[in-house]
């Protein structure tokens, strides 16, 4: 559609602040085709992003290449349309993988890292691996770590029963959030003290929109290693477990 059709918003001055659908002008009665496409692709991104499969094969070498330790599991919902329909079964592990991990945990350790689909395995296959190396750096010496463990059709509780079989004194759950139209590919982080099967979302600490256009991984991993840090030391996480870590960025800047 041609630029003397459309009627420019007046507040499009706006649309370089936010990638949210604000002043998108008119033709006539109706949006202008240019943005009833960009919708269309936005959508379709979205949809995308929760229908494809992850590629556990390559994100596990990519992760062996960094140093760690993986293992693969998958949830009781034996494929996508049942893990959309029944988000009970997403946070239960398979009973062969439940088992397995039980006999093969080598003792009590202190953090189990998790990587789940969850609703958006594009946001994984972008964001976790370069999270993961971002995180390496500020873990603590002598920190007793599990295999990071990737599972399919998850949701974020299957972390709890992930982190009980390890017996670990902290769980973090790294999954792709809910596609929104402007971000396809945000990933959350979901920590939680104690894990164990029932476990709350009061109980659990949030990072949300781990993105290059929201939360970018450098900036995530220091706040999940300062999480982690006091998780460990207050044995708790959850509404009682503030995220201070400006504080400590702010401590450490006065002091240089």
């Amino acid at each position: 559609m041609s630029g003397d059709i459309v009627t420019a918003s007046p507040w499009g001055e706006w649309r370089t602040a936010t990638p949210a659908r604000l002043a998108l002008g008119r033709a006539g009665a109706a949006m202008p085709t240019s943005e009833v496409l960009r919708f269309g692709w936005a959508h379709a991104m979205a949809r995308n992003a929760v229908h494809a499969a992850l590629d556990t094969g390559r994100l596990e070498s990519v992760l062996r290449e960094q140093g760690w330790d993986t293992l693969q599991v998958r949830s009781r919902a034996p494929d996508r349309a049942t893990y959309l329909r029944r988000p009970d079964l997403g946070r239960q592990l398979d009973a062969h993988d439940a088992q397995r991990l039980r006999s093969g945990a080598a003792g009590p350790s202190d953090v189990c890292i998790v990587i789940g689909d969850g609703l958006s395995s594009l946001a994984v296959e972008r964001h976790a691996a370069a999270l993961l190396a971002a995180l390496r750096p500020h873990l603590p010496p002598g920190l007793a770590l599990t295999p990071v463990v990737i599972a399919t059709q998850a949701r974020v509780a299957l972390a709890d029963e992930v982190g009980e079989a390890f017996d670990a004194r902290v769980a973090i759950m790294l999954i792709g959030e809910r596609p929104g139209l402007s971000s396809p590919d945000s990933l959350g982080i979901y920590l939680t003290h104690t894990p164990r099967r029932g476990r709350n979302d009061a109980e659990r600490n949030c990072i949300s929109n781990v993105r290059p256009e929201g939360l970018v991984c450098s900036t995530a991993a220091f706040k999940l290693a300062w999480l982690m840090r006091e998780a460990l030391r207050r044995g708790l996480t959850g509404v009682h477990l503030k995220d201070e870590s400006e504080l400590a960025v702010l401590a450490s800047t006065s002091s240089g």
